[in-house]
């Protein structure tokens, strides 16, 4: 008797469709999974990171910089080389690409990839980063976490075969479960999801999201306690006329949050040009950390425990300064030698350290309006971050949830939406934004231009294209042109490579000249050097080259090396095509 097989995921899904016939109520069932997994992955996540700083620096990363302090100084110093060093040989040999991952690729995997992710990629990126944190990596441990959250959320799509838009809600819920157990932040973790992985707010995965969210939470609690991650004093506002210092931070802000961005393109594109192999580069960029922490030891790991010391107030003006330049440079030594990790909780240490110091400043010169110090330092937390993310949402929420602190509400979102206006104004981009431009991709236009990029030329272009020979004599021409549809010619050499384009008026005084009929052939007349698209062009490229060359017709070429005529594209093929795809995905999102 054959043995019965066992239930593939797929018929498991097939099933639940028959049962519940509803594919968003599908979908919650799904989050609760998905934000489980994603919840004890976040556990994993610390619980190794802790596990490689007790061997390599002797701490866990609630209480590193007392245990640095008593380091000898060699250890300091080469801990970081070493680890990064073995690091680099990790990611190189590996890691798909050989290239860290985090929160950018997680974006990438929404608008461009249907919600696809590699297992393997995510959850050797989850140990790169847990590893690049633990050995004192100046780096965040919440963009792994997302990156391994919206990776488990991607193989549960991929197991079931969902569709594009059930993929990448479930792709958001992974990542609002990581951002929910990292923060202890439900309500943060599912407007991060929105805000940054799906890039607005669909009604069909609110539900799902918000669901993966709670249940991230609820297994980061059950695990680590429910507890905010800095216990400090409750701050308020003292009065209105304190906003214009509450502005000024916010500018402040943003400038900091600029030359932090700055600093890791300059530092990257400098350890590109270091000699050496690739793999060998993080233990290059661990050497200089552990100089810096030779003198400033604060920067090392997530800076939780440095921040701490800035809420709670314990921490001089000079110190503040000099950390908010230092740990910049450990964060950007960092990225740009390729160690993994994340920018948010560097991001809050620098906005602390800053707010910190700016709150000193305040304080001195006006002590009867200024809230205090403490105050300004949450503030210039939530700005700095929420310029480097590019979700001032999210990131605003979060602050509370990590403080506690809500009476800030007001100070806080002021000076997040003037850090942003600066950010946005002189660089134009977030973190995020950054490394895809500089992996090649640009989703500044948002959903629809992703949308217009996600289509292909070669499944739109006509390959019953009006064709002539380089030879082909003006009679034939005269008498194609007038036959045509379309009213151009493509004229081709011998092999079958585009020579150019020919229209009536390109014919000028011999077109109706019978005298010339065999005197003038095509390649006599013909526009060479026609705009052209290659079959793997996308649609912005597409109309881009439409509007630019004003022609209603572009020739469509294997690839503009061997310049193989395949056939035609036309403006109004172009917007059909958009505008399906829009219409499909706007009904799968509702």
């Amino acid at each position: 008797m054959a043995r019965r097989r066992g239930l593939k995921p797929s018929r498991i899904l097939m099933r639940l469709r028959r049962i519940i016939r509803n594919d968003q109520l599908i979908l919650s069932i799904l989050a609760v999974f998905v934000g489980a997994v994603a919840g004890g992955g976040v556990i994993l996540i610390r619980e190794g990171i802790d596990l490689v700083q007790g061997v390599f620096l002797g701490g866990t990363s609630e209480n590193l910089i007392v245990h640095v302090k008593s380091l000898p100084w060699w250890q300091i110093l080469f801990a970081p080389a070493v680890g990064g060093l073995l690091i680099g040989i990790f990611i190189y040999y590996v890691i798909p690409g050989r290239k860290p991952r985090g929160i950018a690729q997680v974006i990438e995997a929404s608008a461009l990839r249907g919600g696809r992710m590699n297992l393997r990629a995510g959850i050797g990126a989850a140990i790169a980063s847990a590893a690049s944190i633990g050995v004192g990596g100046a780096v965040g441990r919440e963009g792994p976490a997302v990156h391994l959250g919206a990776t488990f959320g991607a193989w549960f799509a991929q197991r079931l075969h969902l569709t594009r838009s059930l993929s990448r809600a479930l792709l958001g819920c992974g990542a609002a479960a990581a951002v929910a157990a990292s923060f202890n932040a439900p309500i943060a973790g599912a407007l991060f999801a929105h805000e940054v992985v799906v890039g607005h707010f669909a009604m069909s995965a609110f539900a799902p999201i918000v669901i993966a969210s709670v249940v991230g939470t609820i297994v980061s609690r059950v695990y680590f306690g429910d507890f905010p991650a800095f216990s400090i004093s409750e701050h308020s506002l003292n009065s209105f006329l304190e906003f214009p210092a509450v502005i000024g931070l916010g500018i402040a802000s943003g400038v900091i949050a600029i030359l932090f961005m700055r600093s890791a393109m300059l530092t990257e594109d400098l350890m590109q040009k270091v000699p050496g192999p690739q793999w060998a580069k993080p233990a290059f960029g661990g050497f200089l950390l552990g100089a810096i922490a030779l003198v400033f030891p604060q920067v090392l790991g997530v800076g939780y425990d440095a921040t701490d010391l800035a809420l709670n107030l314990e921490l001089s003006i000079s110190l503040l300064i000099a950390l908010v330049a230092m740990k910049i440079l450990a964060t950007s030594i960092c990225i740009g030698s390729g160690w993994g990790g994340g920018v948010f909780t560097p991001a809050l240490m620098i906005g602390a350290m800053l707010g910190g110091a700016y709150g000193i400043i305040v304080t001195d010169i006006s002590p009867e309006l200024s809230s205090g110090p403490g105050a300004y330092t949450i503030i210039g937390m939530g700005a700095v971050a929420a310029a480097v993310l590019g979700a001032p949402i999210s990131t605003t929420l979060i602050v509370f949830e990590l403080t506690d602190d809500y009476p800030l509400t007001i100070a806080v979102m002021l000076a997040v939406v003037i850090s942003n206006v600066v950010s946005q104004q002189f660089l134009g981009k977030s973190f995020f934004n950054w490394q895809l431009e500089r992996a090649g991709l640009d989703l500044k236009g948002g959903f629809e231009t992703a949308l217009l990029r996600s289509i292909r030329v070669h499944k739109l272009v006509n390959r019953d294209s009006e064709t002539v020979g380089v030879g082909a004599l003006l009679q034939e021409l005269r008498s194609k042109l007038q036959a045509s549809e379309t009213g151009e010619l493509f004229v081709l050499k011998e092999n079958g490579e585009l020579f150019g384009t020919i229209t009536l008026a390109d014919l000028s005084d011999a077109a109706f000249d019978h005298e010339v009929d065999n005197l003038i052939n095509a390649g006599d007349v013909a526009r060479v050097h026609p705009p052209i698209l290659d079959l793997f062009d996308d649609l912005e490229t597409a109309n881009k080259v439409i509007r630019d060359s004003g022609e209603h017709y572009i020739a469509v070429v294997e690839n503009h090396e061997t310049m193989k005529f395949i056939g035609t594209l036309h403006e109004t093929e172009v917007m059909s095509a958009y505008n399906k795809a829009l219409v499909a995905a706007r009904h799968e999102e509702h």
